[in-house]
């Protein structure tokens, strides 16, 4: 399991390590300065084959502390280095003014806020470090150090012999990006962050490498041990993994000697003619996910339309609420979904209630959110119940919890700040069910706090699933996980991360009928 920290929480670690004299702050940052010379020479190995020229960038801090380590090192491997500080040294915790000064022995410092370097200037540097600000920022950046960020990173170096420079493509950040709160992933202020190439992070991640816009900024993040041993505080959210969504695919695997009603009956409802393909799609990917049967519920105005599309697939028809409540008497049928495509009126209306008063576990998508309860969320949350999981985008979490998503959205002035993780633990808590709230970092929580978050960054970005219809796919993927009997947030959590691995194998040109198919090849990876 990969937990994710939040700043609060690796600060009480690292006081923990030194109140038990294990370690102390002095020797912590001399650790992080060396790892952050170690994972430079990692990401860029030449670098350490002979001597070359950095920019280090300073703050007032710990995170400055640890930049004038690096600012040592890199002197001592034989490097011109350059540092700049933002902050009076006079009042720089104590380990971080000890480093200062012995960096003081080998080199000088300037004003970060008068840095006297033109952008072609840093074309010179093989590395510019940002040690300005790390996990604890609780403000935005002044004027003074967000021109040093819009100098670097607004516009690139154009030389006439050579292709533009990006200087984000030689930043190394310590920590986090300078001016990004590292609960949230939001820059803090009025003022740009800073970005970086190479983001060096110690311990565990935080929660802001992952969330809204920080993984654009952090480039790669390499999180480094710096012997705070296994003294984790269990944190209370953490990141989807291979290994461990790997390991509860288990249930997946059919013995030989089981047969299709061992593994659930999920029944899809489906709109009107012209409106069966998001259904037809949800079940699908119910089917391929492992559901013994799948079941397509069709007004009769659409059956002839979905009989014609559908083979694997079974087919009943069901007009309204009532005629559900009667398919329903069949309790075999263990699973629902209904949203894809439904529709909005009366009929559709009636058919979420029928689905609520069965108390079966139940994926509630697109149509079956509050645009049906025309804002009345009250009259859908009192029907909801333990086995549901609701699964909004942006937008529809917005429609369905306005207050929440007002904090979310509100500007970020100080942190640490309200964060995606709040806002889904906070609706989980409100609807009395498990939330999957959408995008590329999608977090999942559940009514009792539990938490997790799938990234679709760095190594697992796949952009291209930003598709038409891969909703719908992902809701028959949950819905296929409950019919086989997992609970729901653990529906959630590994479909979410099979939805994903199924786009990153395929790769660009995927549309959504493409991710139910690629199951099977993803399935083979994971050795089931």
């Amino acid at each position: 399991m990969v937990e994710l920290l939040t700043a609060a929480q690796m600060r009480a670690i690292e006081q923990a390590a030194i109140e038990s004299g294990e370690v102390t702050g002095l020797e912590l940052m001399e650790r992080a300065g060396r790892a952050v010379v170690e994972a430079i020479f990692e990401e860029w190995p030449e670098l350490a084959k002979t001597s070359h020229r950095a920019v280090v960038l300073c703050g007032p801090g710990n995170n400055g502390g640890d930049g004038f380590v690096v600012a040592r090192l890199l002197k001592e491997w034989g490097w011109e280095v350059e540092v700049f500080l933002y902050g009076d040294p006079e009042k720089m915790p104590p380990d971080a003014k000890v480093n200062y000064e012995r960096w003081l022995e080998l080199g000088s410092t300037a004003k970060l806020d008068q840095t006297p370097l033109a952008l072609e200037e840093y074309e010179k540097y093989a590395v510019i470090v940002d040690a300005v600000f790390g996990t604890g920022l609780s403000r935005g950046l002044d004027a003074d150090v967000a021109k040093v960020a819009k100098r670097l990173y607004d516009n690139p170096i154009d030389l006439a012999d050579r292709p533009l420079i990006w200087l984000k493509e030689r930043t190394v950040a310590v920590d986090i990006p300078s001016g990004y709160c590292s609960d949230s992933g939001i820059w803090l202020g009025d003022n740009r962050a800073f970005e970086a190439a190479l983001t060096v992070t110690f311990h565990e991640a935080k929660l802001g490498h992952c969330l809204f816009s920080c993984p654009d900024d952090c480039g790669r993040v390499t999180i480094k041990d710096i012997g705070l041993g296994s003294r984790l505080l269990f944190s209370d959210q953490r990141l989807l993994d291979y290994d461990e969504v790997s390991f509860g695919c288990r249930p997946i695997e059919k013995p030989s000697t089981d047969h299709k009603y061992n593994h659930g009956h999920a029944i899809v409802l489906s709109g009107g003619s012209g409106q069966t393909g998001a259904a037809r799609l949800a079940a699908r990917g119910a089917l391929r996910i492992g559901a013994g049967l799948v079941t397509l519920g069709v007004p009769p105005s659409a059956q002839q339309e979905v009989a014609s599309q559908v083979t694997a697939l079974m087919l009943t028809g069901v007009q309204d609420g009532t005629g559900l409540t009667e398919t329903l008497k069949d309790e075999r049928l263990n699973a629902l979904c209904l949203g894809p495509a439904l529709g909005k009126g009366a009929r559709e209306r009636a058919l979420i209630l029928a689905a609520l008063e069965a108390k079966r576990p139940t994926v509630l998508d697109a149509d079956a959110l509050t645009p049906l309860f025309f804002d009345e969320a009250d009259a859908l949350f009192g029907k909801l119940h333990d086995q549901c999981v609701l699964t909004p985008h942006g937008g529809e979490f917005a429609r369905m919890f306005p207050d929440i998503a007002e904090k979310l959205n509100a500007p970020a002035t100080k942190g640490p700040a309200y964060s995606k993780v709040d806002a889904t633990r906070e609706a989980a808590a409100r609807a009395g069910c498990v939330v999957l709230f959408k995008g590329p970092d999608t977090v999942i929580a559940a009514p009792d706090g539990r938490c997790s978050i799938n990234s679709a960054h760095y190594e697992r970005a796949a952009p291209w699933l930003a598709t038409a219809g891969s909703g719908d796919v992902l809701a028959g993927f949950i819905t296929g996980l409950l019919a086989r009997g997992f609970e729901p947030i653990q529906a959630a959590e590994t479909a979410a991360w099979l939805h994903v691995e199924c786009a990153r194998s395929f790769g660009p040109g995927l549309i959504a009928e493409d991710l139910p198919e690629e199951l099977p090849k993803v399935f083979s990876k994971l050795g089931l």
